[in-house]
């Protein structure tokens, strides 16, 4: 009896091919110059050897060697450098209406959050056919979310944020792994990336909703307080919030930062490091007073900040899609 043991991972994303493609021709090249040289070693000792080899004469080289075997070698790593930098950057940018899915890394075990409000662990649901955008963190040490079938692979690091992004082309369950050793039990850290019609993506989502995860950002908005000093009025101790993801924002020592999920993570739980001009260091900081998974559901409630109210808090529409601010907008439904 045979063993079903498959060369490769299935390819079921839309970046498989392209990762494929680039690593058979670095196998190509390989097994190429593998054979070449072994062949012309075999050659030479055939034909030079002791017994029958001719006496030896001086040359003094060959230019148009000496440049052939510096200049093919060359030419081949910058083409494998050239296109593994396309597929790295394509792999880095994730497209602007690509839905959005917030995960968190923690010994050993993978928690999802969806904006309706669906929690899941050990399980990523996601609709085919549609580019998805994985917003990761950790709660405790170096994991690495590691999808074969989607040749999907990225860091998860404590108290930052990272992305990955990825187009599902086949419906099926694939395997999830963490890639980076992580204690003892890594090699349990492991779950399913299940790939659904969108339909009935939709149906899954709105039997799990426990509410948006802009509401639950909200409502730990307002008990922290945020509300009382992120005004629009003269009140206002802290800067407005509405509009700010993925805008420049100026600071007190004269730099300028992007506001994009780090950012904001950043000024929750270590306020000092970038104060906004105009404003001084009023803030407590919140470091160990919030999860990770309520930390997710705050930055994504200040992102989705677009309006507000004279005089009051800055408020979010309840069927807003979109965030508005980002640059360029991202859709969320």
């Amino acid at each position: 009896m045979l063993l079903n043991i498959p060369l490769f991972p299935e390819s079921a994303s839309n970046m498989s091919r392209q990762v494929d493609y680039l690593y058979f021709f670095q196998i190509a090249n390989l097994l190429f110059f593998t054979v070449l040289v072994a062949a012309l070693v075999v050659y030479f000792a055939v034909r030079y050897r002791r017994a029958k080899s001719p006496k030896p004469e001086p040359i003094h080289g060959s230019m148009i060697l000496e440049i052939a075997w510096s200049v093919i070698p060359l030419g081949i790593s910058l083409i494998m450098f050239a296109w593994g930098a396309v597929v790295y950057f394509h792999f880095n940018r994730p497209p602007a209406n690509a839905m959005e899915i917030y995960g968190t890394g923690k010994q050993w075990m993978w928690k999802f959050q969806h904006i309706e409000g669906a929690r899941e662990i050990n399980q990523l649901h996601v609709p085919v056919d549609r580019d998805v955008r994985v917003v990761l963190t950790s709660q405790d040490v170096i994991h690495d979310f590691a999808v074969p079938a989607f040749r999907l692979k990225g860091d998860v690091i404590p108290g930052r944020y990272t992305s990955v992004w990825f187009r599902a082309t086949k419906t099926g369950t694939y395997r999830l792994f963490c890639d980076q050793y992580c204690g003892t039990l890594h090699s349990g850290m492991v779950g399913d990336v299940i790939v659904m019609n969108p339909a009935d993506y939709q149906d899954w989502v709105a039997t799990r909703a426990e509410g948006s995860l802009g509401q639950q950002g909200e409502k730990i908005f307002q008990q922290l307080g945020c509300n009382t000093c992120h005004r629009s009025d003269s009140q206002a101790r802290g800067p407005n919030l509405a509009g700010l993801y993925g805008n420049p924002v100026k600071l007190k020592d004269g730099s300028t930062v992007i506001a994009d999920e780090g950012y904001i993570r950043e000024s929750v739980v270590n306020l000092n490091t970038k104060i906004v001009a105009g404003f001084d260091s009023v803030m407590p900081t919140f470091q160990g007073q919030i999860n990770e998974d309520d930390m997710l559901a705050l930055v994504y409630y200040i992102k989705s900040l677009h309006s507000q109210e004279p005089g009051g808090p800055v408020k979010t529409s309840p069927n807003s899609t979109e965030v508005p601010g980002a640059n360029p907008p991202v859709k969320l439904q």
